[in-house]
């Protein structure tokens, strides 16, 4: 079945934007080749990522990367899908299935929902590593001359996606358009990773900068700043509790004492439509 004419919404999470096609009720599937052409900002509709609302005993969220490949989760896709099931049902409350697992989130606000993204993954063979790495909290990976490397010994985890985290004592002075990409398809990701630098400006306060796989700088990414959270506690430089300061804002991370990480903030809802012809 043809995906042209069905309805979509177009929404985004602190200006990590989506667009959002409902295919519940038909038998389309999205493809990597529409997910790029719906995705492309020149020629499509444009977003960083295509999202799917599909039926799978239940409500299930597809994924797909600008570049259209399929990932495992989206945090901010998340609370906007949450919102609108939400809306649906008029309940305070919503669950909805992943590829990387069962997602609930709850409205906490007029435009904040607040979803449980569960339990990070640290062995190495969950994240995954390419090479066994005993304590992902610092993995052999340097950029820059050998004696003097620019970046090094970043973190690893899995929020649903692979996430690899260099702490930095400014984010904004390095060139995370260059070496972002290098980072992404580097040897020890063989299903590449999303790239952060984490500032750490106290106990519960990170600036973060991300470089997506699939679809490059972001204004926003959930699942990076879950990970760098997580990350940076497990270095014992912050609280559970931690503010994340993104490009497009703020999101308030907790890491609670049952492993499952929650993340809370804003949805935006910018237009209705339909998709185009030809996919």
């Amino acid at each position: 079945m043809s995906l042209s004419g069905l309805p979509f919404r177009k929404m985004n999470g602190l200006g990590n934007d989506f667009v959002i096609a409902d295919l519940r009720g038909t038998r389309a599937r999205m493809t990597e080749d529409a997910a790029r052409a719906i995705a492309d900002r020149k020629t499509g509709i444009g977003c960083d990522q295509v999202i799917t609302i599909e039926d799978h005993d239940g409500p299930y969220m597809g994924v797909f990367n600008a570049d259209g490949s399929e990932a495992g989760a989206c945090g901010n896709a998340a609370r906007c899908v949450g919102a609108i099931l939400m809306e649906e049902s008029g309940d305070e409350g919503a669950g909805f299935e992943t590829r990387s697992g069962f997602i609930a989130a709850t409205r906490v606000g007029a435009t904040r929902v607040a979803v449980d993204m569960g339990v990070p993954k640290f062995h190495w063979k969950q994240i995954p590593l390419a090479e066994e790495i005993q304590d992902t909290r610092f993995v052999d990976i340097k950029l820059g001359p050998i004696d003097k490397p620019v970046l090094w010994g970043p973190s690893a985890v899995n929020m649903g996606n692979p996430h690899c985290v260099f702490f930095v004592d400014d984010a904004s002075a390095h060139k995370l358009e260059i070496f972002g990409p290098m980072i992404e398809n580097h040897p020890m990701f063989p299903e590449r990773a999303n790239v952060s630098l984490a500032e750490v400006r106290g106990r519960q306060l990170i600036r973060l900068r991300v470089w997506e796989r699939g679809a490059g700088i972001t204004k926003a990414c959930g699942t990076a700043a879950c990970a760098a959270v997580v990350a940076a506690h497990r270095r014992r430089l912050v609280d559970r509790k931690v503010s994340v300061e993104l490009d497009g804002g703020l999101l308030a991370i907790e890491w609670r004492d049952d492993d499952h990480v929650i993340m809370t903030g804003p949805y935006e809802f910018e237009f209705d439509g339909v998709l185009p012809e030809g996919l």
